[in-house]
């Protein structure tokens, strides 16, 4: 029998805190996975750190976020610990699995297929019940019960679509360059058709300003940043989609368009700060620990 307990693969001291990888196997994708977690500088008390969780786009794994955004520095001095995992099963050698960069391997979009072929693809239920169980069990540092979620491009679009679907789960949400309207983009389209087959309705399920009309409880305001020389802003991203959503649900959100910036990392490392101290509020943390 597989081992679902998570191994430690490596560790890595940063901001007096450390980046630590782990293996499991999990059940609900029928395959290993890794993630990483960043754990800040242990505080004197015994007060145990709160969850963020960090959701890649399309190609990443669990590493590019922990690699290029350089979230620990703040994560460090709020006392938050930073969840990241990977974007989809990988290892099952589904045919057609690895033929383009944007479906398949690496593009899981945080959804649970619905298609014989692609059943291991279901990273929504990985991402909301699997993992915080498992860190539960088996990180006693941790407070899963106090929990938030960020991501980009198509980490962004999990991220939405996770927080408005479990608004009892996670304290805030905030993205960079979501794909916020995936029924209305190439993207999306392609996935959503492969994933879940021709039924637009088990489409809406997973698109964010779909869903915002049916779940606008919120009360945490919802930060987004885009950049306005992403080459994918008005084909793929449609944050304005969302924006119209959102006014007309009457839910609280921020949209910051920034001159100059792309769809990358460095946009992402930018920015980053203002997001950990966005998710820190909302979690109710004293700066100093």
């Amino acid at each position: 029998m597989e081992d679902t307990k998570p191994k430690e693969i490596s560790s890595t001291k940063m901001f007096d805190g450390y980046n630590k990888r782990y293996k499991h196997y999990s059940p609900t994708l029928g395959c290993s996975m890794t993630f990483y977690i960043y754990f800040p500088p242990t505080p004197k008390s015994s007060q145990k750190f709160p969850v963020l969780y960090w959701l890649s786009g399309l190609t990443c794994t669990d590493e590019n976020f922990i690699i290029k955004s350089g979230a620990q520095r703040t994560a460090a001095s709020e006392g938050i610990a930073l969840v990241a995992p990977d974007t989809s099963p990988r290892g099952l050698n589904v045919d057609g699995e690895a033929d383009s960069w944007d479906f398949g391997v690496g593009a899981g979009f945080y959804l649970n297929a619905k298609q014989e072929k692609w059943k291991n693809w279901r990273m929504y239920d990985y991402v909301t019940k699997e993992l915080p169980s498992l860190l539960s069990e088996n990180f006693v540092q941790l407070d899963t019960a106090r929990a938030s979620i960020f991501g980009h491009s198509m980490g962004g679009h999990g991220a939405l679509t996770v927080y408005l679907k479990n608004l009892d789960k996670y304290k805030s949400v905030s993205a960079f360059a979501p794909i916020v309207n995936p029924i209305n983009c190439p993207w999306g389209q392609k996935a959503f058709t492969n994933y879940l087959g021709d039924n637009k309705t088990d489409w809406e399920e997973y698109d964010a300003t779909c869903l915002i009309s049916k779940y606008k409880d919120v009360s945490a305001t919802i930060l987004i940043d885009q950049g306005e020389d992403d080459s994918f802003l008005h084909n793929q991203l449609l944050p304005h989609k969302f924006e119209e959503a959102c006014r007309s649900a009457n839910v609280p959100l921020l949209l910051r368009m920034h001159a100059g910036y792309d769809h990358s990392f460095f946009f992402i490392a930018s920015f980053i700060d203002d997001h950990i101290h966005h998710h820190a509020q909302a979690l109710k943390l004293a700066v100093k620990l």
